[in-house]
């Protein structure tokens, strides 16, 4: 069998079955941090210009908009991708480098509010999404990862999993749609290794994507079943040839949604167990920072390349800048949304501090790289004296996770601003009990 065919035959039998009590219960934990990352992103200049764009078009008012409005389906879920993926704050799966939720949840949500369909429905259609699109990741790996942004690409197939999940399709209609989300998959890292506003179209288009595919696929559109694994597939075109006939194996048994990364900090993931180390640090033996001579910060590869960003000249360079989010680390004790103020990216003391870290790739580290997300944090003081902290883990990861009510924490401080303190409480409380829902009317 082919990998589109493995998946289409899990896509098809997860709909008939019901999900274990604990996969539910990670399911809201991946709705409740998509719509905390979704409302700080509605703000974002990209966000703004794609609302503007798709609502002055004539268009039936199927989904909602995160934050006000409502729209097509496949408008919905293109817009709501964007907002979930624009501030930085969505979930990731590590081994697949990453970001899952903001495509196939978008999709989810406005394929599910299309249909008519209860919660419940909703996070069958998100689990699904998950389950399928990570695996893809997996197996394209590093390789993949080298050029091409997987948000946008394995994106793609979590938004048409979790969209053909809420249209109900049957087994030879998922094929169809995954091999025409194939076709559909893009996003290249240069979007954000160059300071440009184009890195949450990539979640963008993969949610909007998933839901052409399956309406294509529907109305009977067909995909070549061998768009992975084919001698012209997307395993030889995007990554190096890899191994397919694994891809199933534990489908249905180890749910990859129960082993999210949730940020703890705003910005680039690859600079989180930095961010770690360097509080870690601050929060040890005191220091003056002005006593430190040089910092030193050795991570991954990958981590230097993406977060490649010096000093920064602009608040996206500085969500980039491994240098700048560990010198704002250790000025100011955290690294949240104020962090990309312009009072803090042009601040002369950060800009100072920068000048004085110095970042490294680890052999070690780097080929532990991407089941471990690893930095080493050194101090050497003007004293000679030194300090060094290793983190092994961000916090977030499946072996350091955030609690529920950690999770509770950032969305509520992520969505006060935009709902106010008791409308943001009632909608936490709301997504808790997500599942007893009969419709998904006033969801965003």
């Amino acid at each position: 069998m082919h990998a589109i065919e493995v998946l289409s035959a899990f896509a098809d039998q997860i709909q008939q079955e019901s999900l274990p009590g604990e996969v539910v219960r990670h399911a809201k934990r991946a709705l409740i941090d998509w719509y905390a990352a979704a409302y700080p992103g509605t703000s974002d200049a990209a966000v703004t210009i794609l609302r503007s764009l798709l609502l002055d078009e004539p268009a039936s008012d199927a989904a909602e908009l995160v934050g006000a409005g409502r729209a097509t389906a496949r408008s919905a879920a293109l817009i709501n991708g964007a907002a979930a993926h624009a501030a930085e704050l969505d979930d990731s799966y590590r081994d697949a480098m990453y970001h899952p939720g903001a495509a196939t949840i978008a999709a989810a949500l406005a394929a599910s509010q299309e249909q008519g369909l209860s919660g419940a429905r909703l996070l069958k259609a998100i689990v699904t999404g998950y389950e399928v699109s990570t695996r893809i990741g997996v197996l394209l790996g590093r390789a993949h990862y080298r050029y091409w942004h997987s948000t946008g690409t394995v994106g793609t197939f979590g938004a048409a999993a979790a969209a053909g999940s809420a249209y109900g399709l049957n087994q030879s209609q998922f094929a169809h749609a995954l091999g025409i989300a194939a076709t559909f998959a893009a996003g290249l890292q240069q979007a954000f290794r160059s300071d440009s506003m184009c890195k949450p179209l990539h979640a963008a288009r993969a949610a909007e994507a998933g839901v052409l595919a399956v309406r294509a696929a529907r109305q009977g559109l067909t995909g070549a079943v061998d768009m992975l694994d084919g001698k012209g597939g997307l395993g030889q075109a995007m990554s190096d040839g890899p191994a397919w006939d694994s891809i199933g194996q534990t489908l249905g048994k180890d749910f990859h949604i129960t082993k999210l990364t949730f940020k703890n900090h705003v910005g680039c993931g690859h600079t989180f167990a930095a961010i770690d180390a360097a509080l870690a640090l601050r929060a040890g033996e005191h220091f003056d920072i002005r006593d430190v001579r040089r910092i030193r910060v050795h991570t991954y590869r990958p981590a230097l390349d993406i977060a490649c960003y010096g000093k920064p000249a602009t608040a996206n360079e500085a969500r980039f800048s491994l240098r700048y989010v560990v010198a704002h680390a250790f000025l100011h004790g955290s690294v949240r949304l104020n962090a990309y103020e312009d009072a803090r990216v042009f601040d002369p003391e950060i800009e100072a501090l920068i000048d004085r870290i110095d970042v490294h790739a680890d052999p070690d580290i780097d080929a532990a790289f991407p089941a471990s997300r690893s930095a080493r944090v050194e101090l050497e003081f003007n004293s000679g004296e030194r300090r060094t902290c290793f983190q092994a883990n961000r916090k977030g990861d499946p072996e350091d996770p955030l609690s529920d009510a950690e999770l509770d924490s950032k969305f509520i401080e992520l969505a006060t601003p935009f709902l106010g303190a008791d409308a943001a409480a009632a909608r936490l409380a709301d997504l808790w009990r997500v599942d007893e829902r009969a419709d998904l009317r006033g969801m965003a």
